[in-house]
């Protein structure tokens, strides 16, 4: 029986990746502090995650300090259930969505990784 690169994480990764799929993405620096390691351990659960090709990471600045943004890779994704009819879901209805925003855009990555 074949195990799926998911399955094979360790929990430290697991709580890693959940985290950067929730937030869409998050700073390095953010990141080992929001797991509550230190950020030698948290720079290792970054990289496995990257050579698993289940994160990206990209060298940015932030708050005047070098560091990466890690974001959650998008794979196979069945955009259909998205659909009702010829409209996106997420715009039937009556409240007017913003498409731009930052809440749509993490509603769509959170349905892309559940």
């Amino acid at each position: 029986m074949s195990t799926t690169v998911e399955e094979e994480l360790s929990e430290d990764e697991r709580a890693g990746l959940e985290l950067v799929r929730t937030t869409g993405g998050i700073h390095q620096s953010d990141f080992w502090k929001e797991l509550d390691v230190t950020s030698r351990k948290g720079s290792r659960i970054a990289e496995s995650l990257e050579d698993r090709d289940l994160i990206e990471r990209e060298d940015t600045v932030y708050e005047g300090h070098n560091t990466y943004y890690l974001s959650p890779v998008a794979r196979d994704l069945d955009f259909s259930l998205l659909m009702a009819g010829n409209n996106l879901s997420p715009l039937v209805g009556e409240e007017d969505v913003e498409p731009e925003s930052d809440v749509f855009s993490q509603w769509i990555m959170q349905l892309a990784y559940e």
